[in-house]
């Protein structure tokens, strides 16, 4: 194997994923600073301030103090090119979260050290759990008052049914965090705020647990509180298991406050080791393409619409899976059936590009999209090639749109056509009412952020008539949707790919269809097949 082809061992690429509020945007600035892509961490959230965090740059994200889209942010540390995917917190965007997450080949899991495991959380480590994705867990806040560490790991095991690896230890919680212990060295950190205070990267202070030097440091009570509990893991703790980590068995877990960058070095340092580099990659008909292969390929898994509002432009991220990317090269478009150039890619430190003309399996590249890309698309050197399809989840709230001003149709359905193709809508249809399409969303808040962008991208006002639907069930079965109401489904529509859906108000609907109908298979989920549509 050349050592072009190599050139994907240097890549790392993984996403956040937390609970809204758990410091997943104070954390981003930080491996941002600690990596020396930026060099003063921002006021995050602070709506006072009116300052927005790096990697929020929506309009309405602003306004809001929320990540609403999944960015994707590239620097470099220790020789390493890190493919961070920051993903929205939110639990109303989580589906751009969870399409994201087929481009991670790891996760960092953050918590709140006084809250623990919070319901997003759960929804999100299923999703990695279900793609077999491995997870480090960040424990945060510990600036604030704190659970019992030893609690925190109970939880950790008990609500999302994985075992933890404590790799570093906090020393005391809130107005007493003092710093870390790292168990593998043996070392105790402690930190002291930079001299640019919060913005800055803390300064440390190391001794040996065992060093005679440990009370001074930390005060006699500290420390001996420290070497008991650090009695306690190492006689009853798990043992590391790299294997069962990259199977998502096993979670390493890390201590420390994002805020004041307390525990953040010796996280990085050692998740340089643990996230591992990109893997061989499943195609649809069962074989594993090796990342080091001579063969370009990459998947289509998200669309991004007039990210810049002055050229109304369109980019497609398309995730690396082999070989390597040169600017110019012709690829074969899976679901188009014909061979396309890539002439304009570029790669994303928020809303800052930079042209590139090679990138190599791992890497993240955006591509300038003219309405040729869809999510799930796959685009590979050598001739046809298809992965397996990226999942569309059943939305939890749906609205049928209400257009303000009949003289903005058109707008309004290039609008509606273009944030369909982002996966910031999945749009149904109903025979005979084609016109006035019903919106799925995963949250309320979706339809606020539709209504927004429909008005200030495409200028048509519209409003939405709320339905009571609840869930979304992709029916295999059923030729026609009038077949479906015949067997009492409250409502069949149509998705974009012409597949017939189910829309129920409750458990109970969807339970009675099942007994009711059990030739047919109701499906949670529908492939984005880059075959269809």
């Amino acid at each position: 194997m050349s050592s072009t082809s190599r050139e994907f061992e240097k890549r790392r690429t993984f996403a956040i994923i937390s609970h809204p509020d758990a410091g997943k945007t104070t954390l981003t600035e930080k491996l941002l600073l600690y990596g020396g892509a930026i060099h003063q961490a921002g006021s995050v959230k602070s709506r006072k301030a009116k300052r927005s965090a790096t990697s929020d740059w929506m309009a309405l994200e602003k306004q809001r103090g929320i990540s609403v889209t999944s960015s994707v942010l590239q620097f470099e540390y220790d020789s390493i090119r890190w493919n961070l995917l920051d993903t929205p917190g939110h639990n109303d965007f989580s589906e751009d979260t969870y399409r994201t997450l087929t481009a991670a080949d790891c996760a960092i899991m953050i918590l709140d050290a006084a809250k623990g495991v919070e319901p997003q959380t759960r929804k999100l480590f299923r999703v990695c759990r279900m793609r077999g994705i491995p997870i480090v867990t960040f424990i945060n806040k510990l600036d604030r008052p704190a659970r019992d560490s030893f609690d925190l790991l109970s939880q950790v095991e008990d609500v999302l049914g994985i075992q933890s690896f404590p790799y570093t230890w906090p020393i005391g919680s809130g107005d007493l965090f003092q710093g870390v212990y790292e168990r593998s060295s043996k070392r105790v950190l402690r930190f002291e705020k930079g001299e640019a205070g919060n913005s800055s990267k803390a300064e440390a202070v190391e001794v040996d647990l065992d060093s005679d030097a440990l009370n001074e440091l930390l005060g006699e009570d500290a420390a001996d509180t420290l070497r008991g509990e650090v009695e306690l893991l190492d006689g009853a703790g798990e043992e590391w298991d790299e294997e069962r980590f990259l199977k998502g068995e096993l979670s390493p877990v890390f201590f420390g406050s994002a805020l004041n960058s307390f525990g953040i070095e010796p996280f990085l340092d050692r998740f340089k080791n643990l996230c591992p580099i990109p893997l061989p990659r499943k195609t649809a008909d069962g074989t594993e393409l090796e990342p080091g292969s001579d063969r370009f390929s990459a998947f289509i898994f998200k669309i991004q619409a007039n990210m810049d509002p002055s050229h109304r432009d369109r980019i497609a991220f398309a995730r690396i899976c082999s070989g390597s990317f040169e600017g110019g090269m012709r690829v074969h478009h899976f679901r188009m059936g014909k061979s396309i150039r890539l002439n304009r890619a570029e790669q994303f430190f928020a809303q800052d590009r930079e042209t590139v003309m090679e990138a190599y399996a791992g890497d993240i590249l955006g591509l300038y999209d003219p309405g040729i890309f869809r999510i799930g698309d796959t685009l590979s050197s050598g001739g046809p090639l298809l992965f397996d399809a990226v999942p569309r989840f059943s939305p939890e709230h749906f609205g049928r749109i209400q257009l303000l001003d009949p003289l903005k149709r058109k707008q309004l359905q290039k609008g509606i056509q273009q944030l369909a193709e982002e996966g910031t809508v999945q749009l149904f249809t109903e025979p005979g009412r084609e016109k006035d399409p019903i919106c799925g969303v995963v949250g309320k808040l979706q339809f606020e952020v539709l209504t927004y962008r429909v008005q200030h991208e495409y200028g048509a006002k519209i409003s939405f008539d709320i339905l009571p639907f609840k869930y979304a069930r992709w029916l295999e079965g059923p030729e026609t949707p009038e077949e479906a109401l015949a067997q009492r489904i409250p409502i069949a529509v149509h998705d974009r790919d012409k597949k017939i859906v189910g829309l129920f108000r409750d458990d109970w609907e969807v339970e009675r269809a099942v007994r009711d109908v059990p030739d047919w298979t109701f499906h949670e989920t529908s492939p984005i097949r880059a075959g269809e549509g």
